[in-house]
């Protein structure tokens, strides 16, 4: 019986790894076919030869050298900066609001707020490209996808609502009781209680900005000046159509910035999605 449990135990142990290292090739593998297409000679990507012949690292350095690659850049760096400290400063106080404060509608408000996240933006595109291009005359810039954020956003406000409402209500009376006002108990006491959730959504909108090719697509087509990299790229994949090793490049230059913010915010991301909607 004693041998039987262990070869049951080490059957387990086979079957689980096994399963998890099938898991990790699945999504480890596509990266590594991109970053050794992406140092590969023009010649040989046209091959069935998976490893390069010779380094070329210098793909990276062309990429770069590429007309408006280094614009595209900027400009999803400050679409994705601007709009994610926008969204955080405009979230977090209705969220706060919206946990804290015992008003008339509050119930109907939060209800508003979660049937936004229901709409999908292409219901809204014409009226909204109407109103940015003829109304305000913005169109060709980033402005109409940042301005928005500076009015919250409905998936972060319901997030930071969510996790708002496990702090423990004696904080806040403690120092209402000290005498601190709401923007004091807000700045003081909640903020740097509610951390891990405001790193998780700042991560949710860096990465929804730096990702979006559909807002640039709408508002930024007619001006190149004010393309951003998931837009910009779809033009230099068209202009380097079989150059599959400066395309790979391009790629995972594009893809690069949110792994290692990913990778560096993890733990923080992570406790801030777990320990969201304890409460309802």
């Amino acid at each position: 019986m004693p041998t039987r449990t262990r070869a049951n135990r080490a059957l387990y142990w086979i079957a689980v790894h096994a399963i998890a290292v099938a898991a990790v090739l699945f999504f480890v593998l596509p990266f590594v076919f991109l970053f050794l297409t992406s140092v590969m000679t023009d010649r040989q990507t046209l091959t069935p030869d998976l490893w390069p012949h010779e380094w070329r690292w210098s793909n990276y350095a062309d990429v770069f050298r590429t007309p408006g690659f280094g614009t595209w850049w900027r400009n999803t760096m400050i679409y994705a900066c601007l709009g994610t400290t926008l969204c955080l400063l405009s979230s977090v106080p209705v969220a706060y609001a919206l946990a804290r404060f015992r008003f008339r509608f509050r119930g109907v408000a939060l209800v508003l707020v979660i049937a936004t996240m229901m709409l999908p933006p292409q219901v809204v595109v014409i009226p909204m490209y109407i109103f940015w291009s003829e109304d305000l005359g913005l169109s060709g810039t980033l402005w109409p996808l940042i301005i928005p954020l500076a009015f919250g956003d409905a998936f972060s406000i319901f997030l930071l609502r969510q996790f708002l409402l496990t702090v423990p209500k004696e904080y806040v009376d403690a120092a209402r009781v000290d005498g601190c006002g709401e923007l004091g108990i807000l700045l003081r006491v909640v903020v740097p209680m509610i951390r891990p959730a405001i790193a998780a959504v700042a991560l949710f909108q860096f990465f929804y900005c730096w990702n979006d090719y559909f807002g640039p697509q709408v508002y930024t087509s007619e001006n190149p000046g004010a393309w951003t990299l998931s837009y910009g790229l779809e033009s230099f994949k068209g202009a380097h159509h079989t150059n599959w090793n400066m395309t790979m490049a391009a790629t995972l230059l594009v893809m690069a910035p949110v792994i290692l913010v990913f990778f560096f915010a993890q733990k923080a991301f992570i406790e801030g999605v777990t320990l969201t909607g304890v409460k309802g």
